[in-house]
């Protein structure tokens, strides 16, 4: 049973620059009515890692995952449509009791209720060459992009705001000194 709904693409597409480090993104979106945890698995853990690596979506949440590649150089001044990657990625499921914190261990202590979700071929795609799936791959990570700022921020603080905050530290200064003038009215007279 599909908890996740991915991308329909069988395929993650990379821009081929070899010698860089490249990056790729999908949509993960938690179709199912209880949290779910994912994780990415590869065939290339040297060269590939996924950002993040795995979570846990509550109902009807979604993330843009971004996959990073180190494209070799090629053989033979190979083309990358003549680049047949071996390299593959795997996402999986499990369906997790609420909200929790999400642990790889997961995944290993209940093996039987993992799903694998989709297997992803990679596909290199020439810059040079302008195609529907270059586009996409340009707008789904500048969307994972603006995701991971929105992550970074801190969030805001809806709680009951002071006007005037300046007014704040000037009323504490003014108890300060009554009180320390109070002090040394008290010293005065105990002398």
């Amino acid at each position: 049973m599909r908890r996740l709904r991915l991308d329909p693409a069988t395929k993650l597409y990379f821009p081929y620059e070899p010698g860089k480090q490249v990056r790729s993104a999908i949509r993960i979106k938690n179709t199912s009515k209880s949290h779910v945890a994912f994780k990415f698995q590869t065939t290339a853990p040297k060269s590939c890692f996924m950002r993040p690596p795995g979570g846990i979506l509550s109902p009807g949440e979604s993330i843009i995952a971004t996959v990073f590649k180190f494209v070799e150089q090629p053989e033979n001044n190979e083309k990358p449509q003549d680049q047949k990657s071996k390299v593959k990625f795997k996402i999986m499921s499990l369906k997790v009791k609420g909200p929790m914190e999400y642990v790889p261990e997961l995944f290993d202590e209940q093996k039987d209720q993992v799903a694998i979700e989709k297997i992803l071929r990679v596909v290199f795609l020439d810059v040079d060459r302008p195609s529907p799936q270059l586009d996409k791959l340009k707008r789904q990570l500048a969307e994972a992009e603006a995701a991971l700022e929105a992550r970074k921020k801190p969030p805001e603080d809806n709680g009951p705001r002071i006007v005037g905050e300046g007014l704040v530290i000037d009323e504490w200064k003014e108890r300060r000194e009554r009180y320390l003038a109070q002090q040394q009215v008290e010293v005065v007279d105990s002398v």
